[in-house]
């Protein structure tokens, strides 16, 4: 039996691989879009997807260009499988968005930081919101994580697979510290 190459998830055709390299909250630069692009051409990659949790992912991959992929994008590993953090999903916050609030990304670049070495018991996905509307989905997200003008909401047990559920609103009112803090227990 082989083992997979590094950071690769088998396709449906038990011939190739999809990679999903790290794209913390969906945040991409143009070097990064051009490498994408160059080894998408490169190696023929016949899909390039942008999923649900703000990453891309290169599908399609044979098994002898795994490596040399990540080599030339150079990026990190997004994890797509385990009992991990999967992905924080962030809107944009008061950055950019007039509806911003709170600071979404830099939230949830402190619990990427944080959080992201971690082991879990199972999957975990995070929704972050930098005001009530819920861009980030975050009352779906099994940590859920909105503004309000009072500060962070922090909501827990969200899902939108094939049993949607509302996440419980556990504190309300947070600062960024007491949401990194609740954070670590959820």
């Amino acid at each position: 039996m082989t083992s997979e190459p590094k950071g690769a998830i088998l396709q449906r055709d038990k011939e190739t691989y999809a990679i999903v390299p790290k794209t913390l909250m969906g945040l991409v630069t143009p070097d990064i879009l051009e490498k994408i692009a160059g080894v998408a051409r490169k190696y023929d990659i016949p899909i390039i997807k942008i999923v649900a949790g703000q990453r891309i992912a290169l599908v399609g991959i044979k098994p002898e260009n795994v490596d040399q992929v990540w080599d030339e994008l150079g990026m990190e590993v997004g994890k797509a499988v385990g009992l991990c953090l999967h992905y924080i999903q962030a809107c944009p916050g008061n950055a950019v968005c007039r509806m911003g609030i709170l600071d979404s990304l830099g939230l949830g670049g402190k619990l990427d930081d944080l959080l992201d070495k971690e082991e879990y018991p199972a999957k975990v996905k995070m929704g972050i919101s930098g005001c009530p509307l819920n861009c980030g989905e975050s009352y779906v997200r099994d940590v859920g994580i909105f503004a309000r003008k009072e500060g962070w909401t922090l909501t827990f047990g969200g899902n939108s697979g094939s049993r949607p559920r509302i996440g419980d609103v556990l504190a309300e009112g947070l600062s960024d510290d007491e949401v990194m803090a609740l954070a670590q227990k959820a």
